[in-house]
Formats: structure tokens, sequence, C-alpha cells
């Protein structure tokens, strides 16, 4: 009984640690910043404008982009997934940005006709709203 009691104990640090380390790291989100291939920030800055992104949505950085319609993308670095449905990766980021209405039919984000590199860019722009 004792051994077990020991064993118990010492396996408490790591427990500990392990718990530590989930509630820092947000349990699964993305502690660094994600890396698009091919995508640029600042091209995506450029394309959140040019597509009227913040007409619908809250966009940190982005001058003007204070509506209400959609959710804020602030903090859309840390979630853990994209529109409730699709895990927050680079390739399902640029999906949705692409078809949202392939994948949620209805959703009221329209589909805005990006390009692959347009959403490539705009969703390196996104990883760095933390």
């Amino acid at each position: 009984m004792k051994g077990m009691a020991d064993r118990r104990r010492s396996a408490l640090p790591a427990v500990a640690a392990l718990l530590a380390s989930a509630l820092l790291t947000g349990c699964g989100a993305a502690t660094a910043t994600q890396q698009v291939p091919g995508g640029d920030a600042g091209r995506g800055a450029t394309s959140i404008q040019s597509a009227g992104c913040g007409t619908c949505h809250m966009i940190s950085g982005i001058a003007g982009a204070n509506g209400e319609v959609g959710p804020s993308l602030s903090g859309i670095a840390n979630r853990e997934y994209i529109a409730g449905r699709l895990r927050n990766t680079p390739d399902n980021l640029i999906y949705w940005l692409r078809f949202p209405q392939r994948v949620d039919p209805g959703v009221d984000m329209p589909d805005m006709g990006l390009s692959q590199a347009d959403a490539r860019d705009i969703a390196q722009y996104l990883y760095t709203l933390r």
C-alpha cells in the first residue's frame, strides 16, 4: 500500500506540469503564428480591405473593419475551429475563405470570389490575430 501511495505522489508533479501546459497553450490551440505557404500578411490586409470583410467583421489592424454582422476575428489564430466545423489549419482556413457556402450551405458569409492567392494572404494575416 505504501508503494502505491509513493508512486501516486511521484506522479503528481508530472500531472501538474501537463495540466499547466494545457492551460497555457489553450488546450491544443496554436501558440506560434501559423505559417501559410506562399501567404503574405501585408497583402492579406490589403485583400481584406478590398474584399470588404470589415463590413461584417471586426478585424484588428484593419481600418474601418468594425462590422457586427459576423463574429469578431480577433483571436482567430487561437481558435481550434473555423465556423464551428473545420479544424483551424491553413488549408481549412483558405478553403473556408473561398467557399463558405460549400462548408455550411446557407451560412450568412457569402462566397466572395476570392482567388487562391488572396485567400492564402488573408489567412496569413488572420493568423497574426491572437
